[in-house]
C-alpha cells in the first residue's frame, strides 16, 4: 500500500474533493482493472475517455481519481484535477514504483530508423562488458531471462516504471530504450531523467489521424527527448540535428560522417563474400580504431557508430566493442539466414515505401547478381502503401515475388492486384504467389549464383493476421521447412 499524499509528491493538483491522507492499493488507468481503495487516472485515449468512465469507478471501489476534465463522483471519493492526465500518471507511476529510473542509467535512443537494431548494440556491447541491461523497444521488453512481446516501442509510463523496478529487481544497472515520438508527445517518457539521449535521423513517417499532425509536430516531439537527459549524443550529418536542440537542456556530442563530428567514421568499405553482406569502417576523434560488422550498408555503419558514442561513456574497451558488434544481431532487421554458399537471404521489417527503398538502395550497392525482393501488404491500410511499394520494389530489384502479409479482413488477391497496380508503372519483373511458404520455396528454389534474396514486410513478427485471428506464422521456421523438403526431393 501507497500513502497517496507521498505519491502526489512531485505533482503540481489541486484536491477538489475529499481528503488525501489515507493509502491506496493500486494505481489503474484502466477502468476494467478498478479495485478497491485503489487510485483510478482518467486518461483520454483514440477510442474512448477515462473521464466518462470515472464515476463507474468510484462505485466499483476506487478511493482517488486525477481528472483534467469536470467529474461527478460520490462524496466518499477524493477528485485530484491537474492539466494533463498523462502527465501525471507518468509522474504517480514513478512514485508508485518508487523513483527506479534513479537506480538505473537509463539510455534513451530516438529517431525515425535504426532505433531497434541501435539498442541490441548497445545491448550486446554493455553486456559483453559485464553490465546487467535491460532493454524496452519495437520488438520486445527484455528483464533478465525474460522477454515480453511489445504492443508498443515506448509503452505506457506505469509499465516503463513497473518495467524498470523489475530490472533492478533483477541486478540490472542500465536499461536501453527506443523513444517513440508518440512516446515523447504523451508524457510516456515523464517522471525521470534520461543518463543519455540518442538522435539517430528524422524524415518524415508517422504524420497523419491518429498520430502527429505535420512534419513539424513530429520534429518537434522528437526534440522533447533532449530536454530531458544529461547528455545528447546527436547525428551530425541529419539536417534536423540543430532542430532537436531547439530547447535542449543537456550537454551534447555528435558522430557521423562529417569532420564537424566528435566520433567520426572514415573509410567505409563493403564487404562482400558468397552468402555474406558485411560494412567495415574506422572510427576517429574521440576514439581510434577499426570496426567490421555483418550487418551491410552504411546505416549499420550509423547504428554501430551510435552504440560505439554511447558505450564509451561506460568506458568499455574498445575489443569489448567490436566483439560484441561483431556478433550482434536484431531479429528482423537484415537478419542474414544461411540457406546457400551461392546466393544471400535475408529477413528485414521494412513495410513502408521508404523503408523499402531505403534497403533496396542499401543491396544494391553490394551489385549482387540479382536482387530478389519478396513482400506483401498488411490488409486494412492505406491502399497508397501497395502502390508504392509496388512501384518501388519494380523499380528496384531484378524480380519481385508477391504475395501475403496479414491480410486482416481483406483477401490476399485483392491485395496483390494493389501491389501489381504500382508495379504496373514500371518495367519490373515480377511473380504472384499468395502462399507466403510457397513464395519463399520458390525464392530458395530458383536462387541463383550471387542473388540477394530479401524476404520483407514481416521481419520479426511471428503470426500472420487473418479474419480477427493471428496464426502462427515465423519466416524462419518456413525457412528451415523449406530446405527440408527440398533436400528431400533431392
Amino acid at each position: 500500500m501507497k500513502s497517496l499524499r507521498q505519491l502526489l509528491d512531485r505533482m503540481d493538483y489541486t484536491c477538489t474533493q475529499g481528503d488525501l491522507d489515507f493509502n491506496i492499493t493500486d494505481l489503474v488507468y484502466d477502468s476494467r482493472k478498478v479495485t478497491k481503495d485503489c487510485l483510478f487516472v482518467c486518461i483520454k485515449g483514440a477510442v474512448s475517455n477515462g473521464h466518462e468512465f470515472a464515476a463507474q469507478a468510484a462505485k466499483e471501489g476506487a478511493r482517488a481519481i486525477v481528472a483534467s476534465e469536470e467529474i461527478s463522483v460520490s462524496s466518499n471519493t477524493a477528485v485530484i484535477r491537474v492539466k494533463d492526465t498523462r502527465y501525471a500518471l507518468a509522474l504517480l507511476s514513478a512514485a508508485y514504483f518508487d523513483y527506479p529510473a534513479e537506480q538505473l542509467k537509463v539510455i534513451g535512443i530516438t529517431g525515425t530508423k535504426g532505433k531497434t537494431t541501435t539498442t541490441y548494440m548497445v545491448k550486446s556491447i554493455l553486456e559483453g562488458a559485464g553490465y546487467q541491461v535491460g532493454l524496452i523497444g519495437t520488438i520486445e521488453t527484455v528483464i533478465g531471462s525474460r522477454t515480453i512481446p511489445s504492443a508498443n516501442t515506448t509503452p505506457e509510463s506505469y509499465l516503463i516504471q513497473k518495467y524498470f523496478r523489475e530490472m533492478i529487481e533483477e541486478g540490472c544497472s542500465c536499461c536501453v530504450m527506443e523513444v517513440s515520438s508518440q512516446g515523447l508527445m504523451m508524457h510516456r517518457t515523464a517522471g525521470f531523467l534520461f543518463e543519455i539521449g540518442i538522435f539517430t535521423n528524422l524524415e518524415p513517417d508517422h504524420i497523419g489521424p491518429n498520430e502527429h499532425a505535420s512534419f513539424e509536430e513530429y520534429m518537434a516531439c522528437k526534440s522533447l527527448l533532449f530536454s530531458q537527459c544529461r547528455l545528447g549524443i546527436l547525428n551530425a550529418d541529419d539536417a534536423h540535428y540543430k532542430d532537436m536542440l531547439k530547447h535542449h537542456t543537456c550537454e551534447v556530442e555528435t558522430f557521423g560522417f562529417t569532420e564537424e563530428a566528435d566520433l567520426r567514421a572514415a573509410d567505409l568499405q563493403l564487404v562482400h563474400r558468397p552468402g555474406y553482406l558485411g560494412v567495415c569502417y574506422h572510427v576517429s576523434g574521440k576514439m581510434d580504431f577499426d570496426v567490421e560488422i555483418d550487418v551491410p550498408g552504411k546505416f549499420s555503419v550509423y547504428n554501430s557508430l551510435t552504440a560505439i558514442a554511447i558505450c564509451r561513456h561506460f568506458q568499455v574497451e574498445t575489443d569489448v566493442m567490436k566483439r560484441a558488434l561483431k556478433k550482434a544481431r536484431t531479429k528482423g532487421r537484415i537478419e542474414m539466414i544461411k540457406v546457400s554458399d551461392a546466393f544471400t537471404l535475408m529477413i528485414d521489417y521494412a513495410h513502408n515505401a521508404m523503408s523499402l527503398k531505403s534497403l533496396l538502395s542499401t543491396l544494391k550497392e553490394y551489385e549482387p547478381g540479382r536482387l530478389v525482393c519478396l513482400f506483401g501488404c498488411g490488409g486494412n491500410r492505406a491502399k497508397s502503401r501497395r502502390f508504392e511499394m509496388g512501384e518501388v520494389s519494380g523499380r528496384m530489384a531484378d524480380l519481385t515475388i508477391i504475395t501475403s502479409d496479414n491480410p486482416r479482413f481483406e483477401e490476399p488477391q485483392a491485395i496483390i492486384d494493389d501491389i501489381k497496380t504500382g508495379i504496373l508503372k514500371t518495367k519490373g519483373r515480377y511473380v504472384e504467389i499468395i502462399d507466403r511458404k510457397e513464395a519463399i520455396r520458390y525464392a530458395i528454389a530458383n536462387g541463383k549464383p550471387g542473388d540477394v534474396i530479401v524476404l520483407a514486410g514481416k521481419g520479426h513478427e511471428d503470426y500472420q493476421e487473418i479474419k480477427g485471428k493471428k496464426y502462427p506464422m515465423d519466416e524462419r521456421t518456413l525457412i528451415a521447412e523449406v530446405l527440408q523438403e527440398l533436400q528431400m526431393k533431392q
